[in-house]
């Protein structure tokens, strides 16, 4: 494997809206990130993933954009950007964005000249479609709901395809001059000095142009949009172009939302010349997928969990390396997703971290995991502000649930939860904004908030700043990054996730018990030092573990051992 920069770094994710506000209008701003660049330094990031700042009507929170050269008025400005990428260099930090280019916003200028003239030179950067007798082209499911096919204003017999929200037309990527616009974006980007971009959806952009119709998969008579990109060849050649085009001139890191890739296929995304630096792992978190909707997600299962991250870990040895998340924008909380109820404390979100931090590939932290919050508890489904969740709220209520049910069941998968502002104090709206937020704080900001975590030395920030630092520490870095993944005990402790990282001069042993009851681990090598703990603090002094490892609940240890 070629040795590349962002190898040995750890990435930060930022949701603008709800990381900081600086001027009391309830929205994060750049500003805000400016003024903790110190805060994220301190944290061990080498990476800092904004989520999209572009202009944008904000119907999908952003991921709609209307101007890709611009900066949205609720985020600042861009000689503001221009300092936030100033002093991230100063600080030795990289900054990427988000790349949005399945999709636009309506609002964006390409669009509104395609409806002025759906046969002129911009209605073929978008899919426009005539209906079949009087009806839409197919029968294909939005991934927020409603027929891909929205018909054109004014126009009699046109559709226009969206496999988001209708205000987010798709991108026609068949279209070589789009392409080049495209193209030339990116660039501009990259010229300012950003490093690189995580990529939306991007697996998305290669579609069937005859638009097959599908068997129903609901009660709606519509098939979901998906199984249409699953059954279509071709985005191999899309993203070789894209890659060509732009990240490889700059060497710029990337990393894509790849979901519905083909089996064996993930050598040609994340290998030597892969189409991109990596893409996040998504294998635990789609355990909790419904075959519905929300309202029939499966419970997470401790095994299932631990079988699909020591799989998918597994898979990345002989391909490239892979990003790996407990939480993210589009996923809710991960102490409250991935832990039992029991686990839900400190010591459990200090363990989940442990496990995942350590694993192989590039760390990613989400705002606010690094003091452990929480899922938020909604009244009412007026108190979110996601198109998504209200969504799968009328879908679970179309389904036969309650009022009360279809509200649970986002109260514990919407992406709300991970969208609530970070929680920097006790004080009043948690020190996120001296005005009303955006969206409703946790209640919860009280117990957990960056404040009191800073003056208590045993909190979970201050356990992630170790935990990045152990990492990255000169002795044992070229191990964390470089070094095998072993698994180890899956068969013989059923609440044990443990792994071996390795390499030809260190062996490291990362063991945490997520059962409710103590474990005790026969140990197959000696151990040489303790480098890390959740639950106890060794001193020097203190006698090693010696053939046996006990592990209380919630209890995660590494330790280095004889190679």
């Amino acid at each position: 494997m070629n040795r590349k920069w962002w190898h040995d770094k750890v990435a930060y994710q930022i949701y603008p809206k709800s990381f900081l506000d600086t001027n009391g209008d309830g929205i994060g701003d750049l500003r805000g990130i400016i003024s903790k660049l110190d805060y994220l330094k301190q944290l061990g990031i080498d990476m800092i993933w904004l989520s999209p700042v572009y202009q944008s009507p904000f119907i999908d929170q952003g991921y709609d954009i209307s101007d890709y050269y611009g900066i949205a008025r609720e985020f600042g400005t861009m000689e503001e950007f221009d300092e936030l990428l100033a002093e991230t260099k100063k600080r030795d930090m990289y900054l990427i964005m988000d790349l949005v280019i399945n999709h636009c916003s309506d609002r964006h200028e390409w669009f509104k000249k395609a409806l002025a003239d759906p046969y002129g030179e911009y209605g073929d950067y978008f899919y426009l479609r005539k209906g079949k007798d009087g009806a839409p082209p197919n029968n294909y499911r939005s991934y927020f709901g409603g027929n891909c096919w929205e018909p054109v204003p004014g126009n009699s017999d046109l559709y226009y395809f969206h496999m988001f929200a209708k205000e987010q037309p798709d991108l026609n990527w068949e279209n070589p001059k789009l392409r080049q616009e495209l193209y030339r974006m990116i660039n501009w980007w990259l010229e300012k000095g950003l490093a690189g971009f995580r990529i939306d959806a991007i697996i998305n952009i290669k579609k069937d142009l005859e638009f097959p119709t599908l068997e129903p998969d609901g009660a709606d008579g519509l098939a979901a949009c998906w199984k249409m990109v699953e059954s279509v060849e071709g985005v191999g050649e899309f993203l070789d172009e894209l890659k060509e085009n732009t990240f490889q001139k700059y060497d710029a890191f990337t990393v894509g939302e790849v979901f519905n890739m083909k089996q064996g296929a993930l050598g040609h995304f994340i290998g030597e010349n892969g189409y991109f630096s990596t893409i996040f792992d998504f294998s635990a978190h789609i355990l909790s997928d419904g075959e519905h909707g929300w309202y029939d997600a499966r419970p997470m299962e401790f095994q299932k969990w631990r079988e699909a991250v020591i799989a998918s870990q597994l898979e990345g040895l002989n391909a490239g390396f892979k990003a790996n998340i407990i939480e993210n924008h589009d996923e809710p909380r991960g102490v409250s997703r991935f832990l039992p109820e029991y686990a839900r404390t400190p010591a459990g979100a200090k363990m989940l971290g442990t496990v995942s931090l350590l694993l192989r590939g590039i760390p990613f932290i989400y705002q606010g995991q690094e003091i452990g919050m929480e899922n938020v508890v909604r009244k009412s489904i007026e108190e979110y502000d996601d198109i998504s969740t209200i969504d799968q709220y009328d879908l679970a209520r179309r389904a036969g649930c309650s009022e009360e049910e279809a509200l649970a069941v986002c109260n514990r998968m919407s992406r709300d939860n991970a969208r609530t502002p970070v929680q920097w104090s006790a004080g009043a709206h948690a020190g996120f904004t001296t005005g009303t937020p955006w969206l409703k704080i946790n209640e919860n900001y009280k117990r957990i908030n960056v404040e009191t975590q800073e003056q208590d030395a045993d909190s979970v920030l201050h356990y992630y700043r170790r935990l990045t630092a152990l990492r990255k520490s000169p002795e044992y870095k070229e191990t964390f990054v470089y070094g095998s993944f072993i698994p180890v005990y899956e068969d013989t402790e059923k609440s044990v996730m443990a792994y071996y990282r390795a390499d030809e001069e260190k062996r490291i042993l990362v063991a945490a018990n997520f059962g409710a009851e103590a474990v005790s681990l026969k140990l197959e090598y000696p151990v040489k030092k303790l480098l890390l703990s959740n639950r106890r603090q060794w001193t020097a002094g203190d006698e090693l573990p010696k053939g046996e490892l006990k592990l209380e609940s919630c209890e995660a240890v590494v330790l280095e051992e004889n190679r």
